[in-house]
């Protein structure tokens, strides 16, 4: 609470203060630079496994984790719970301001996202969290710093701000067409992939299928309640859980789709869209 306060009363004296300068710098040498890793989450019971390498990559016991609660109307709520699990692993959680932002919470807010060295949606309603990315450099500023080696995960709502397309959460679910989906312009923090969630228990196969008819070019990955994937480098996922997870490739034959179910602990190659081979060399460094 000490370094959030200081970090505002910097921004709001408009004076530069070189311990927090510092901060900054040591929290992100705990960042692998240079390395993206991602969490998507499908709702429901956040997996043990996908929290605790969520923290490992936000730097461990090190790290600053940011949680914005944008898409729920019960932030504080949403916050406490996300924090108390957090608290297990011995790492900081700050919530983020709440949105609308005016100015001063979106001068806060930008400090706060160059000092994290993690940064976790939580779930709700994901248009509310893409109204307040309206605001292109706060999209583009969190797009960078993933870059940079910020990990980064959502569940829910905010697992589907992750995709470019997003999905908006209209849909028909009787029919198989894409124009019957409302999406919306998301962070696409993982390129050419449209993240599903919820997906086997709300049946939500139609709309994941119709998107990728229209966008053959994406990979659709439906991920179910208490299910995660762990994406690493935006090449290698891993799937864990309790059920499956679905992925849809439609670029891998004209006309047709290539399903594939990942099991919990399996492993996925993005690039080459196939699951990786426990004795493949790719299996450790599938670059």
């Amino acid at each position: 609470m000490r370094r959030r306060e200081k970090t505002r009363d910097t921004i709001m004296n408009k004076t530069p203060v070189r311990s927090s300068i510092l901060i900054v710098l040591l929290l992100s040498a705990t960042v692998c630079f240079g390395q993206q890793h991602l969490v998507v989450i499908g709702g429901g019971k956040r997996p043990v496994d996908a929290m605790s390498k969520f923290v490992e990559w936000s730097g461990g016991k090190k790290g600053r984790i940011l949680v914005i609660t944008w898409a729920t109307t019960e932030p504080e709520e949403s916050f406490q719970g996300l924090k108390k699990e957090l608290d297990t692993y011995g790492v900081e959680a700050i919530h983020a301001p709440a949105g609308p932002l005016d100015r001063e919470r979106r001068e806060l807010l930008i400090a706060e996202i160059k000092s994290a060295t993690g940064v976790f949606f939580g779930g709700g309603d994901q248009n509310r969290i893409m109204d307040v990315l309206a605001d292109k450099e706060l999209a583009d500023l969190l797009r960078q710093r993933y870059r940079d080696g910020l990990a980064v995960g959502g569940t829910s709502a905010g697992a589907a701000v992750l995709s470019d397309p997003m999905m908006t959460g209209e849909a028909d679910l009787k029919v198989l067409d894409g124009d019957k989906v409302g999406i919306r312009s998301g962070l696409g923090l993982a390129p050419n992939i449209i993240f599903d969630q919820h997906f086997l228990i709300r049946q939500r196969y139609n709309r994941l299928f119709g998107l990728i008819m229209k966008y053959p070019d994406r990979l659709g990955i439906g991920i179910d309640q208490d299910n995660a994937v762990l994406i690493e480098n935006d090449r290698r996922m891993s799937a864990v859980g309790t059920t499956w997870v679905m992925v849809v490739d439609g670029a891998a034959k004209k006309g047709s789709f290539v399903v594939t179910f990942l099991r919990p602990g399996a492993n996925y190659d993005i690039r080459k869209r196939k699951i990786i081979k426990a004795s493949s060399s790719s299996a450790t460094d599938p670059r």
